[in-house]
């Protein structure tokens, strides 16, 4: 049996894949793109030295489609909720229906 105290700890996965993740499966996205610009901001409020701390993302779904600039940002809020209460601290969004 393992003891907890000397077993290795996981690598914790990378926030933009997790970004990914969470908004492929939630949007469906036909084109999705999910940039780290942490190190831009390094030493600035928000920076937890972790390098993963401010992030762009710019995504195209049909889930947009009808829905205002708040409520698209809505709905990928909803979607990393957890990471923008616990390991984001800036979120830039940029969110368009196809064709637009």
């Amino acid at each position: 049996m393992t003891d907890p105290a000397t077993a290795p700890h996981p690598i914790p996965r990378p926030i933009v894949d997790e970004i990914r993740d969470r908004l492929v499966a939630a949007l469906s996205p036909t084109a999705l793109d999910v940039s780290n610009y942490s190190a831009q901001h390094a030493g600035h409020l928000g920076d937890d030295g972790t390098g993963e701390s401010h992030f762009t993302v710019t995504v195209e779904s049909g889930a947009f489609v009808g829905l205002s600039r708040v409520g698209r940002q809505r709905l990928v809020n909803q979607a990393l909720a957890d990471l923008l209460r616990d390991r984001i601290h800036a979120l830039a969004i940029r969110a368009r229906a196809p064709g637009e």
